[in-house]
């Protein structure tokens, strides 16, 4: 780790240009709501193994999803169009919702994969990015089929940007059909960009892009400070409006 900048609880992170090559910019004990703050706001993020100290990144290029240019297949499309249709029904197979099990996503998120060893979602993490929700600035969106969570994803909203983090999925096309909601919420919001953080075949294949590092600063530092969208625990439906709903599952259905 020759060059790491380490830093204590008063020392402001660096200028992502001080990263090294792998985007490895500093490395520290501080998890606190307020050092998030600042690192999503400066385009920081943190991703360090458990027991490890905090490691905070900022690589180049970065992986950024374009809301308008979100791919769905044919098959994704199909079922899009299918959730849309039975929306108003009495009993829809599939509802979409945000910030009403925040919690089950971030663990979904964090158990283990069969192509993966670990997660760095830790129990530090887990307890970091939940006080940052209730805080109100980390939301989850929930995919339902017949009552189960099977998929959903996480993420950071800091003014007129998105921040994902992880997805989820225990159903088919689960966590993309969260995906296309939350896309579709925040393009009504217009916020146009997704973070991705790194790059990876499967965010290739739903449209996700690489961005120079000063590239997707200049785009971070124009929206950061615009009025957020008003976030609550609610129903997506298919264009992008939010329907409040009580915290829990919707209703009508059962319990995760």
């Amino acid at each position: 780790m020759s060059g790491l900048i380490w830093l204590d609880s008063e020392s402001p992170l660096p200028d992502p240009d001080y990263a090294l090559p792998e985007g490895l910019l500093a490395a520290g004990n501080d998890l606190s709501v307020s050092r998030l703050q600042e690192a999503y706001s400066k385009g920081v993020f943190p991703w360090f193994n458990e027991g490890d100290p905090v490691l905070w990144w900022s690589p180049d290029p970065r992986m950024v999803l374009e809301c308008a240019k979100f791919k769905v297949s044919r098959s994704l499309g199909k079922k899009l169009r299918q959730i849309a249709r039975d929306e108003h029904s009495a009993a829809p197979q599939i509802v979409v919702t945000t910030d009403l099990a925040f919690e089950h996503v971030i663990r979904a998120c964090a158990a283990p994969r069969p192509t993966q060893s670990g997660t760095w979602i830790s129990e530090r993490i887990i307890r970091a990015y939940s006080q940052w929700h209730s805080l109100g600035q980390v939301h989850s969106i929930e995919t339902w089929l017949d009552g189960r969570l099977v998929g959903g994803l996480y993420g950071v909203n800091l003014g007129g940007f998105f921040f994902g983090e992880s997805m989820f999925s225990r159903a088919s096309d689960a966590s993309k059909i969260a995906l296309a909601y939350l896309v579709r919420f925040l393009e009504r919001h217009d916020i146009s960009h997704v973070d991705c953080q790194q790059e990876t075949e499967h965010l290739s294949s739903l449209g996700a892009m690489p961005m120079g590092r000063r590239e997707f600063l200049r785009l971070l530092d124009d929206a950061r400070d615009r009025p957020a969208p008003l976030w609550r625990a609610g129903r997506l439906l298919h264009d992008g409006r939010l329907q409040p709903l009580r915290a829990g599952p919707p209703p009508g259905e059962e319990s995760i």
